[in-house]
């Protein structure tokens, strides 16, 4: 890897963590809207939630582009570091999806309880 490649690679992954800082500003923004004791105001916390899923998209993006780039330059063939990566954020994404299903189905029992 040359040394302007490592300038870009660095500055790219210098900005990923700009976006999260952003990303957890925007977390602890919609935690205060909605700990308000007068409510949450409904269109701070829709953009606040917008913008954190577009950056975790490019945060995602970014850092996936950067792992397949770092793997281009291993001196190993038939490298499956890019493949085992990907399949372990989808396992991940997947274990958040069904751990958020639950809780909408734990929130909608306690509705049903309620009422």
């Amino acid at each position: 890897m040359d040394s302007q490649t490592q300038n870009t690679s660095l500055q790219r992954l210098q900005n990923v963590e700009k976006r999260i800082v952003r990303v957890l500003e925007l977390a602890g923004g919609v935690m205060d809207e909605l700990a308000n004791p007068a409510g949450p105001r409904k269109d701070i916390v829709n953009n606040h939630c917008s913008e954190f899923m577009k950056l975790i998209k490019d945060i995602q993006v970014t850092l996936r582009e950067e792992i397949k780039s770092a793997c281009e330059y291993r001196p190993f063939e038939k490298c499956d570091y890019s493949s085992r990566i990907s399949n372990e954020i989808c396992c991940k994404k997947l274990e958040y999806v069904i751990a958020q299903l639950d809780v909408v189905g734990q929130t909608i029992d306690e509705y049903h309880g309620a009422v």
